[in-house]
């Protein structure tokens, strides 16, 4: 079990359609959600959550087959991007009806809270974006091919759900710093077994490349209405290592929103709140308007 000592928050429960769907809710003040990648979950922003629940409301959700959510098989729930879209607008009209929401988005997690914040421009307060996408692959840019062996080949259920290689990936290659055992721990804790993991697959598989992929359509209806956010206060934050979402990546970032304040970190990666997180964590709090 992940230690109390690091993740000591209560948990919470959204009924979605008699599946549970966990969330964090920490403290008081204009609400913040923080929404997660793959293969992370709530886990990833604690830091976040313990700096900034003394001056807003934060909310952090585990998708649905992710963290401490329940984690149903395919017959049970569609594990697509609209669905997770869809779990978010529950969960925050559930919790915030009506109010205004600033989000801070990671991996996954920015193509879902943009899905989110370009259905309801006008609810968004703030943006902080970490090292994401919210728009399609980049023209002439492959996906790298450790998400091309999972998604594309029949080795991918073998290796995420028999070996735990993404996780285990994560943990071992996604950060410039090796992370303590007891943060090792606490990512690979809700992925133990074949069963567990299901979602860290899907995820991969749900990546829309061409016409015709289930979620491509999706994809292409928020890339269409990220304009819609160009008003919105924005601050991009980037771990210049990462391998996945690179230096293009932010580039496009830039283009697309070039008010937009951008703090850029060589000496991060994917997980880049472990590896720069004291220098991070100000910034973020700073953007949203509280101290830590």
């Amino acid at each position: 079990m992940v230690s109390n000592k690091l993740f000591p928050f209560a948990p919470h429960y959204l009924n979605r359609s008699g599946l549970r769907l966990h969330y964090l809710d920490e403290g008081t003040g204009s609400p913040v959600v923080c929404v997660h990648g793959n293969p992370t979950w709530s886990f990833f922003y604690r830091d976040v959550v313990y700096a900034l629940k003394a001056t807003h409301r934060i909310v952090v959700p585990d998708h649905l087959g992710c963290g401490r959510s329940d984690k149903p098989d395919d017959s049970h729930y569609a594990y697509r991007l609209k669905s997770r879209i869809d779990d978010l607008e529950a969960l925050i009209d559930h919790l915030f009806p009506g109010q205004p929401v600033s989000l801070v988005v990671h991996d996954w997690g920015g193509m879902i809270g943009l899905g989110w914040a370009v259905r309801h421009p006008q609810r968004v307060s703030k943006l902080v974006v970490l090292n994401t996408a919210a728009f399609h692959q980049l023209p002439g840019k492959k996906i790298p091919w450790q998400l091309w062996m999972v998604r594309d080949t029949f080795l991918g259920p073998l290796l995420v759900r028999g070996l735990n290689g993404f996780v285990r990936g994560l943990v071992t290659s996604c950060s410039v710093r090796a992370l303590p055992p007891e943060v090792k721990a606490g990512y690979l804790e809700p992925y133990g077994t074949w069963h567990d993991r299901l979602a860290v697959l899907r995820f991969v598989q749900d990546i829309p490349l061409r016409p015709g992929d289930p979620s491509y359509q999706t994809v292409s209806d928020i890339d269409a209405n990220l304009s819609k956010l160009i008003s919105v206060p924005m601050m991009i934050v980037w771990g210049e290592k990462d391998f996945v979402f690179d230096l293009d990546f932010l580039a496009e970032w830039r283009r697309r929103f070039p008010r937009a304040a951008v703090h850029s970190f060589p000496d991060a990666a994917h997980l880049l709140l472990e590896d720069a997180g004291n220098k991070i964590i100000p910034l973020i709090a700073g953007h949203l308007g509280g101290v830590p």
